[in-house]
């Protein structure tokens, strides 16, 4: 039987498939305990540097852009696996962007990171 859009089992479902989906990304890609361990140093930072919530709020949006462009680029890499694991110079430049995009978010987080923080510590 089909379920209604609006049922909640509907949508605890799909809220357990994210989660499998989290799960698997700490199970098989070592990056993901990087930015882990990058989320919780920002936030303990953040704590102790007393972020302001507009700047909470920038930090928020950062480390959210960083984490879906990795789990982006592992969907990516999967699929592109699953497709072949020969070489392809067409996978190999899907893989090369995806990977780029995670870098861009990177460098936007470090950068937002950077113009909140560098203030703080050099306040009198």
């Amino acid at each position: 039987m089909k379920q209604s859009f609006f049922s909640a089992k509907t949508w605890l479902s799909r809220f357990g498939y994210a989660c499998n989906g989290l799960g698997s990304s700490f199970k098989t890609e070592q990056t993901v305990w990087v930015h882990l361990i990058a989320t919780i140093i920002v936030i303990t930072f953040s704590m102790i540097m007393k972020v302001t919530g507009i700047e909470a709020i920038a930090i928020t949006f950062a480390t959210g852009f960083v984490w879906s462009a990795e789990l982006f680029n592992t969907s990516i890499e999967k699929l592109a696996d699953k497709v072949t694991m020969e070489y392809n110079d067409t996978i190999k430049m899907i893989k090369d962007i995806s990977a780029a995009a995670v870098l861009i978010a990177a460098i936007v987080a470090l950068t937002t990171g950077l113009i909140i923080f560098i203030p703080k510590f050099f306040r009198v």
